[in-house]
């Protein structure tokens, strides 16, 4: 992974992605601290905000605006902004600008809906489809970059091998941390020339409805933790750089002034001498934020 001046890298497309960037995912009893958190990430230097759709549409389009008027940051400062494509979209009438569009994740539904029985009731769309429908807006010129999320090697393949293909995607933003290090994936990626973005790059969602709460946190993890002293950085920082390393871009979010400060000292560091490998792969099964079991494009049923 090519790093330039500004810590951007080149996609397979032409166009740049800062290597780290700012993920803006909130529950609503925080909205207000994180689009507080968002402004403090562009104040201090992160010009790659990731914006999750599903997570609240109403609060992205709320930051969109402070943004574009600038309330938050004159638009023309930020360097880059994502929004994922939430599943509930995947039919090809349903697009409406940004520097990366993504396909949020392969596995359609409505929202969270659930049939009597208390099961997600699940869609199915042509994922070729979608990606002609990403493409039009690409020629459209309504978004610089396409890519996709949660996709697995052969829904990557399925995309690549469209009859007719325009554009590869340019990322698949996945979790991937070092718990769950997606070498695989990763690998694979890099033939094609696709990047692989992390999201939950410092250990999975801990929300209880989600993780078994007994299970181990990445940051809290003896190894990484061992390595954090050994060259005086963060368990944090050395979760991030361990992705930097392998040539993922990184994702990360938190709400303090002082995290998001310290957090940006990964982009800061240059190219200093590499950490050890701070790879836990294997120590920890099952660590995955991932609910869509059972839906038949559900990507990690081929692991």
């Amino acid at each position: 992974m090519e790093l330039d001046k500004d810590r951007c890298i080149k996609m397979n497309d032409g166009n740049k992605i800062p290597a780290v960037g700012f993920g803006t995912y909130s529950p609503d009893a925080v909205s207000k601290p994180f689009m507080e958190a968002t402004k403090v990430a562009i104040e201090v230097g992160f010009r790659h905000i990731d914006e999750p759709s599903i997570w609240d549409r109403r609060r992205w389009a709320s930051r969109s605006r402070k943004i574009a008027d600038g309330t938050v940051l004159q638009k023309e400062q930020l360097c880059f902004e994502s929004l994922q494509l939430w599943s509930t979209f995947h039919r090809p009438n349903l697009f409406d600008y940004l520097d990366l569009f993504i396909i949020h994740n392969p596995c359609l539904k409505d929202t969270w809906p659930k049939d009597e029985n208390g099961k997600l009731i699940f869609d199915v769309v042509d994922l070729r489809q979608t990606w002609e429908a990403m493409e039009a807006c690409k020629d459209a010129g309504l978004v610089k970059s396409i890519g996709v999320s949660n996709f697995n090697i052969r829904q990557l393949e399925m995309i690549l091998n469209k009859p007719g293909l325009k554009y590869k995607p340019v990322l698949n933003q996945v979790e991937c941390h070092p718990y769950l290090n997606q070498s695989k994936l990763l690998a694979f990626c890099k033939s094609k020339h696709i990047l692989l973005e992390a999201y939950c790059a410092l250990g999975s969602q801990r929300d209880k409805t989600w993780v078994d709460q007994s299970s181990p946190v990445l940051l809290e993890d003896p190894v990484l933790g061992a390595i954090a002293k050994k060259y005086n950085r963060s368990p944090v920082l050395v979760a991030l750089r361990y992705q930097l390393q392998r040539g993922v871009v990184v994702l990360f979010k938190t709400y303090t002034r002082k995290r998001i400060e310290e957090n940006f000292q990964v982009k800061q560091e240059g190219r200093e001498k590499r950490m050890r490998c701070a790879d836990l792969d294997g120590h920890r099964r099952g660590l995955r934020t991932f609910v869509y079991l059972g839906h038949p494009q559900f990507p990690f049923i081929d692991e």
